[in-house]
């Protein structure tokens, strides 16, 4: 896959799964948008990473549940660069994958799911109107957005997690079916448990090894794993595709 030329914001990726979303697209020639809201140190160290690996990028802070600070991220992009090709909704509310502190369904309040909802949907939301009328005037780009596999097979019922991410995918079709006609196509990546990333620290061995007995592939997915489809739904290999969401959890849930 070639991105050279292209520019991506990938969100929420100074650390973990965006990260190493960030670094697959710069060893593919493109120029990545590190996004940040806290951790400068840890977002300049993804941009010499990426430029080490021979893309372009450059750190910017935001908070993408704020439509203000992402209207200014993509003023700020199209700025320096003039375009933007593509958007990876990596962001989310920080969640900690540990089954033996989750809150059962009678502890929930309903503003966990909407802590939850705002940190997964709306951060979606803002960065899909921001970046709309620049993917209209250049008739095309990609959108991608990071789910769960947890919707499909809620191994371990993380009740306001799971709901946010099932709202992403119906938000990601809706959209998908709206946008089609002006060639821009939204897609899904659904992993399961990855590892190590600041969610799945506290997974215990216990879990983990559940989850691997129930795997076909017998192994828990890096952030690595994570980059290579994400990669795929943004290039023209999947120029066809649209509406759909990629499973990425070694054959835990086949559709």
């Amino acid at each position: 896959m070639n991105f050279k030329g292209k520019v991506i914001i990938v969100t929420g990726s100074s650390r973990g799964i965006g990260a190493a979303i960030g670094k697959a697209f710069a060893a593919e020639g493109g120029t990545v948008i590190i996004n940040y809201i806290q951790n400068k140190e840890a977002a300049d160290e993804v941009v010499k990473a990426c430029k080490e690996l021979g893309g372009d990028a450059s750190a910017i802070k935001a908070n993408v549940t704020s439509s203000n600070e992402v209207q200014d991220m993509v003023s700020c992009v199209l700025g320096d660069f003039g375009k933007i090709d593509v958007i990876v909704n990596n962001a989310f509310k920080p969640y900690k994958f540990d089954p033996d502190n989750r809150k059962m369904f009678w502890d929930l309040a309903w503003k966990d799911y909407q802590d939850q909802l705002k940190g997964v949907l709306f951060s979606t939301y803002t960065m899909c109107q921001a970046v709309l009328v620049n993917f209209k005037e250049n008739t095309g780009g990609s959108i991608v957005n990071v789910a769960s596999d947890l919707v499909a097979k809620p191994t371990i019922p993380y009740h306001e997690y799971a709901t946010a991410k099932s709202a992403l995918i119906g938000f990601t079709r809706n959209l998908a079916m709206e946008l089609g006609p002006l060639g821009i196509r939204v897609n899904c990546v659904a992993p399961g448990l990855v590892y190590p990333t600041d969610a799945s620290r506290g997974t215990k061995e216990v879990v983990k090894e559940g989850i691997l007995a129930q795997t076909p592939l017998r192994r828990i997915a890096t952030p690595e794993d994570v980059a290579g489809p994400v990669l795929f739904l943004a290039s023209d290999y999947s120029r066809f595709m649209t509406g759909q969401t990629l499973y990425v959890d070694g054959g835990l849930v086949m559709r």
